[in-house]
């Protein structure tokens, strides 16, 4: 290599001026491939082979060192079902619908509306309307989510909750673990360590509030003025409120006939008065004993549970927990294939209905180019729903989880770590994701694996 350099440094200094210009002036020659090729044309046999050894040594080794990070997920295949945070909270979060299918629907949306400017909505819930094989899901949803609130607040006090003092992290079990991924308020001096405190049912699950829209057609969308007069309330209960669910705190207008849209504006021929009298009769109507029925059972069903709080053991309250919550997810799931729900591209902020709201309250990356305005667009599950994913133990009483083990550990969703953990049976959709197939090292194991 030395010899290398020296023959280098001759060569640079001995050309003349006038051939290294004519090399730059000609066009596609690559200057640094005709150099090596005069170097490698001066030295000898034996130095052109140990200059191609080092070359491809030194080729290996950056290789080597762009390899995929096994420690704690990277970019490794077998832990790209854990759930990871966003990296940078700069980023917009991914679009559920590819960007070039809702450019096609946007596109065809607006030549129906030229070659038919005034048309009535026949299909619900667009034009008014509920859909009727939902009304029965979104009670189900409703009842759902108040049994999983029940059972929640009863395990909690038997199996502790611990959730970080600066950032949004929980963890299930006596001690806080021990992973570095705090992002709260000077993380950085406390080397991302949490500082873990006692939970609550929130910090296992996470409903996201939205203004209640009384008309979810007529007036879509609450403005900035606005704000502090319309209530907020849970996403999830505003969307059962949507799809048939009546609640006396909570009023909503019910229509009895579909409504026009004029060049892309509703417009409701429906007089108020005939409205607010005929509303009552025809929902009774339509829904019926369906309804009564539903509440009913509901009402047994909360009374049998009050009864048997001091007979029922931890388990069964832990498995109809855990039905509760993937009643209510599959529910919501369903639901939102016909209601939309919107949530920011840059925060947690949510809203049910046509269109997203207009109040400048957002406070995320490049709010300042939107003048405080929300980026709109399709919400997921996830983010009707916090599930809170939480790293899974298998000893409560165990140590902590150490940092250096972290890729042998899984995930799963607070409520599911919580049910398991009550006695539950773990669901199938989630054995891979909390990694039950893998073996974790104990922590004196940590130089010999990690």
């Amino acid at each position: 290599m030395f010899r290398l350099r020296a023959l280098f440094l001759n060569f640079a200094s001995n050309q003349k001026r006038k051939k290294f210009k004519n090399l730059v002036q000609k066009p596609g020659i690559d200057i640094w491939k005709r150099m090596q090729r005069r170097i490698l044309s001066q030295i000898s046999q034996s130095a052109k082979l140990n200059f191609r050894f080092t070359q491809n040594f030194f080729l290996f080794s950056s290789n080597e060192t762009q390899s995929p990070n096994l420690n704690g997920g990277g970019d490794d295949p077998l832990y790209s079902d854990v759930p990871k945070p966003r990296r940078d909270k700069s980023e917009r979060k991914p679009y559920p619908t590819p960007m070039k299918v809702l450019i096609r629907r946007a596109k065809e949306e607006r030549e129906s509306r030229k070659a038919e400017p005034v048309k009535l909505l026949e299909h619900p819930p667009g034009n008014g309307l509920l859909v009727p094989e939902l009304v029965s899901v979104a009670h189900q949803v409703y009842r759902a989510r108040q049994s999983l609130l029940s059972g929640l607040s009863k395990l909690i006090q038997f199996i502790p909750v611990q959730r970080c003092r600066f950032c949004s992290e929980v963890h299930i079990g006596h001690v806080g673990h021990e992973i570095r991924t705090c992002t709260g308020p000077k993380s950085g001096f406390r080397s991302a360590a949490h500082v873990w405190r006692r939970g609550g049912v929130g910090d296992v699950v996470f409903f996201p509030k939205c203004f209640h829209l009384h008309d979810r057609v007529g007036k879509a969308r609450v403005v900035h003025d606005e704000r502090h007069s319309v209530l907020r309330i849970p996403a999830i209960v505003e969307l059962c409120i949507q799809a048939g669910v009546d609640i006396e705190k909570y009023p909503t207008k019910r229509r009895t006939k579909p409504v026009y849209s004029v060049e892309g504006r509703i417009v409701d021929f429906e007089s108020v008065v005939e409205n607010d009298e005929m509303e009552k009769h025809v929902l009774d109507s339509y829904l019926g004993a369906k309804i009564d029925e539903m509440e009913r059972s509901s009402k047994c069903e909360r009374m049998d549970q009050s009864n048997d709080v001091e007979g029922a053991n931890l388990r069964e309250v832990s498995i109809r927990t855990l039905a509760s919550w993937f009643e209510m997810i599959s529910g919501a799931k369903e639901m939102m294939e016909k209601y939309t729900v919107w949530t920011c591209g840059y925060c947690q902020e949510v809203q049910v209905g046509p269109k997203g709201h207009k109040v400048r309250m957002c406070k995320a990356s490049k709010h300042q180019s939107r003048d405080g305005m929300h980026a709109w667009q399709e919400a997921t599950m996830d983010d009707l729903v916090g599930p809170n994913y939480v790293w899974h133990v298998r000893d409560l009483n165990g140590p902590a989880l150490d940092n250096n083990l972290k890729r042998y550990y899984g995930k799963a969703p607070a409520v599911v770590e919580l049910c398991v953990h009550g006695g539950a049976p773990v669901p199938d959709q989630y054995r891979s994701m909390m990694r039950l197939d893998v073996v974790p090292p104990e922590r004196d194991e940590v130089d010999l694996v990690a």
